[in-house]
């Protein structure tokens, strides 16, 4: 069970990221996840909530939630799908686009200051290790 050290490395790994990424973002007056949903649908037509789910791995219980309070902010809109009149598609409203690019470039910067610490090289060996731990589940 020599791959029970790489489950704790890939969670704490994980945590860490997330406290660094989560304390810049709510700098922003933002959660995580309402920057995820922002960060995707940043210069993207909208799409419907199964369409974000996807994109963002957000559940669709939490997903509901978190739209609604974006929507109390003006910060997305839900419009007609003409594809089928019983759903709805998501999009950023004008002050959620102006958000966004203000806030994605901002956030980039300030991962920049951690991941600038690693070597091109240590990029993307650590890509290709990731990879091949995926890989062992698909």
């Amino acid at each position: 069970m020599s791959y029970l050290g790489l489950i704790k490395g890939l969670a704490s790994t994980y945590q860490a990221f997330e406290a660094y990424s989560a304390s810049h973002v709510k700098k922003m007056g933002l959660t995580a996840t309402q920057f995820d949903i922002l960060a995707t649908l940043g210069n993207q037509p909208a799409m419907t909530c199964k369409e974000l789910g996807e994109k963002t791995l957000i559940l669709k219980g939490t997903m509901t939630g978190v739209l609604e309070r974006m929507e109390s902010k003006g910060l997305i809109e839900k419009v007609a799908n003409e594809d089928d009149g019983r759903s709805y598609k998501i999009g950023l409203t004008k002050l959620g686009d102006k958000l966004f690019k203000k806030a994605f470039p901002e956030h980039l910067q300030y991962l920049d200051k951690a991941f600038g610490k690693l070597s091109k090289k240590e990029v993307e060996q650590a890509i290709q290790a990731l990879k091949s731990v995926k890989a062992v589940f698909n």
